[in-house]
């Protein structure tokens, strides 16, 4: 009797990590309305068990600093079996000193404590410029966060941050994105929705879609 209860109790933990996946809310996304079927698509660093999903975003972009909370939000909620990456659009322009010091921050592993932070520096607090901004003027924001300027500046001109930019960039390219904040599930779905509440919850059925398929 005991063993039985004993079995009972294991099972019941071996699926609590499923459990934690809530149900999506709303009406299942319909392809070409709420996302789009990527031809020939893959996850942009897969891992084994885990689904992908990628926010291609921009620092300098208006709806990216918009979408930051929501986003970081949702990616706190989510289980285990999803892997939650963000990519900077290595864009011309203005876009492109901002997309190496996201490279590089993760490189020095300073993501978590600058990200929010960039975006308050660019579109509320006015401590970083918008346009022609000099790897300079952004890794003397980074110093206050206690990274090396000299050694920020020399890691966004690196030869790894050359190929992350060509990575993410073939990623985008791979993808179809057109513009940010886009979200791409499993390296399979583009989503196309109109407001962002709207892509978080065409993202959760698009998640709950490909677990399924895992089964």
């Amino acid at each position: 009797m005991l063993a039985r209860i004993a079995r009972l109790l294991l099972s019941a933990l071996l699926v609590l990590p499923l459990a934690a996946a809530k149900a999506p809310a709303g009406p299942a996304p319909v392809e070409g309305e709420d996302y789009v079927a990527i031809e020939g698509g893959a996850p942009y660093a897969p891992a084994k068990g885990r689904i992908e999903v990628v926010e291609v975003f921009g620092y300098t972009c208006p709806h990216c600093a918009r979408f930051e909370p929501k986003f970081a939000a949702w990616a706190a909620r989510q289980p285990k079996d999803v892997q939650v990456v963000r990519l900077a659009a290595p864009w011309g322009g203005h876009w492109q000193p901002y997309a190496r010091a996201f490279y590089a921050a993760r490189a020095l592993g300073a993501l978590t404590k600058t990200h929010e932070a960039v975006f308050r520096a660019l579109h509320e607090d006015g401590l970083l410029p918008q346009h022609n901004a000099t790897p300079e003027e952004i890794a003397g924001f980074y110093a206050r966060y206690g990274i090396d300027p000299a050694r920020f500046v020399a890691t966004m001109h690196s030869a790894a941050i050359d190929t992350e930019m060509q990575k993410a960039q073939a990623f985008i390219l791979r993808s179809g994105v057109e513009g940010t904040p886009t979200l791409v599930v499993a390296g399979r779905y583009r989503v196309t929705a109109r407001t962002h509440e709207d892509a978080l919850r065409i993202a959760d059925a698009l998640i709950a879609r490909e677990r399924a398929a895992r089964r």
